[in-house]
């Protein structure tokens, strides 16, 4: 009885384990059911944030899937993904992507392509390209266009076609394209354009292509050394012209490696501006009353004097008065030094209320340059410090600053609440500037310090120690540490 007993229950496990089995089966089953049941629609929509030859790949599931992936309206075509080793084969990526094209157009009615990414950084035919992008524009429907592309033997020129698309929302273009738009171009929708590292035929090549865009909202231009190779040195003394005149723009960011170029900015609607680069003498900035939030990396030039290169600084941030919030270079901040002298012609910034300085933090007067934008923004709210300790140099000229300008700026008086600083390492000059804002914000509710690297508690409860020591003029300001 007690064997039968002892059978009996691992029959009735296994038994169990059966139904389990079967159970997870008809889940499963039931899942898969659900998922296949979906609408195309639905089911295109899921493939199209999957790589080819993986939303390919679903094909093989069953007879429901089969002709999916050739619905997606989305064809990215990435050279990393699609030339991989797979099987002890290697696809090239032409082959490969020619197969793709050919079967996608194989049925009777191909979905019309939405979006055309195309990431390629070796050496093929550009004429490939060229033929894929013909044979995408003219069906009317292609909304985002992204070319990805470096070629060391050729330069690739975009399909005349192009310049007349009527349904373009998003055009990227990256790598060693030569942008020779036509005079006659059109973009009626094309809201977001990105241009890097691209070649420009002629002086007015990038000011063409930005004319026809009448609704364009976010502009990236990134120009590189060799943007400017083809144009002609003896016209317009070869700068390339970057006029943006655009009535509805908002973002705006713009990289310049190279010091020959004219640009022009008048656009009332932008909100975010960011700039990077070496500032050309041939610079108007006019009409951006709504700007909210900027980044000012300009760095240094070396053949102007500094004070005539500090004052084409201040005249370039002269425009941008009305910003909220300011991210700053600690560069930037020092060269506007050399022209502290001139008080009356450097802008007030009545509405900042949030500040950021940033950079690597080894330039003899970078405190000075802080003191003197906190005189510069009255009503600032909240100041953030981020430097990097550049190999181990520091600045010795804070002492100095505080004694030879005794008055306080007036937000530290009235206004700043909030002060941090990033990457703390307890030198003894951080540890000053902390003091002295203790010493002067007076209505300061927080001070926060995230340590360099990555402190242990102990370290942590030390500098807090030292902090909590300095003097305060606000008795509701806590002292903050990460």
């Amino acid at each position: 009885m007690r064997e039968f007993g002892m059978k009996r229950k691992k029959i009735e496990g296994e038994s169990c384990s059966s139904s389990s089995s079967l159970s997870s089966v008809s889940v499963r089953q039931n899942e898969e059911d659900i998922i296949s049941s979906l609408p195309d629609s639905i089911l295109c929509h899921i493939l199209s944030f999957l790589p080819i030859r993986d939303s390919v790949a679903t094909s093989v599931l069953s007879n429901r899937w089969k002709p999916l992936w050739t619905l997606v309206p989305v064809l990215d075509l990435d050279h990393y993904n699609l030339s991989r080793k797979r099987r002890g084969q290697t696809f090239s990526f032409v082959d490969t992507v020619v197969r793709i094209w050919t079967l996608r157009n194989a049925i009777s009615t191909p979905t019309p392509l939405r979006k055309l990414r195309i990431s390629w950084c070796v050496d093929c035919l550009p004429l490939f390209v060229d033929s894929l992008v013909r044979a995408t524009i003219p069906k009317g429907s292609l909304q985002q266009l992204d070319l990805n592309i470096y070629s060391f033997k050729q330069r690739l020129e975009l399909p005349r076609s192009v310049f007349f698309s009527k349904t373009l929302v998003v055009l990227k273009l990256n790598g060693t394209f030569l942008l020779n738009p036509p005079s006659a171009s059109t973009f009626p929708n094309l809201e977001i354009l990105l241009l890097d590292s691209v070649r420009y035929a002629n002086c007015d090549s990038l000011s063409t292509l930005l004319a026809s865009s009448p609704v364009l909202q976010d502009f990236t231009l990134k120009l590189g050394r060799f943007g400017m190779d083809n144009l002609d040195k003896n016209a317009a003394a070869g700068k390339l012209n970057i006029i943006v005149l655009v009535p509805t723009l908002k973002f705006l960011l713009l990289h310049v490696e190279c010091e020959s170029y004219k640009l022009h900015l008048n656009t009332p609607p932008l909100k975010y501006f960011h700039f990077k680069g070496v500032l050309d003498e041939d610079v108007v900035l006019e009409k951006l009353p709504n700007l909210v939030k900027s980044v000012l990396q300009v760095e240094t030039c070396y053949d102007t004097s500094d004070d005539d290169y500090a004052m084409r600084i201040w005249d370039f941030m002269g425009p941008l008065y009305n910003v909220i919030s300011m991210e700053l270079y600690i560069n930037t901040a020092e060269s506007l030094c050399h022209a502290s002298n001139h008080d009356d012609d450097v802008p007030m910034f009545h509405n900042l209320s949030s500040l950021k300085i940033y950079g690597e933090l080894w330039f003899k007067y970078a405190w000075h340059a802080v003191r003197l934008l906190l005189f510069r923004a009255p009503k600032l709210q909240t100041l953030t410090f981020e430097l990097v300790d550049l190999y181990g140099s520091r600045c010795s000229d804070l002492d100095n600053c505080s004694k030879n300008s005794p008055d306080v700026p007036q937000c530290l008086s009235s206004h700043l609440t909030t002060c941090h600083y990033i990457g703390f390492s307890e030198h003894e000059d951080e540890m000053e500037l902390v003091r002295q804002i203790l010493k002067d914000a007076k209505v300061l509710r927080t001070m926060k310090i995230t340590a360099e690297g990555r402190p242990d508690s102990k370290t942590k409860r030390r500098i807090h120690k030292e902090l909590v020591k300095f003097p305060k003029s606000s008795q509701i300001c806590q002292i903050a540490l990460d």
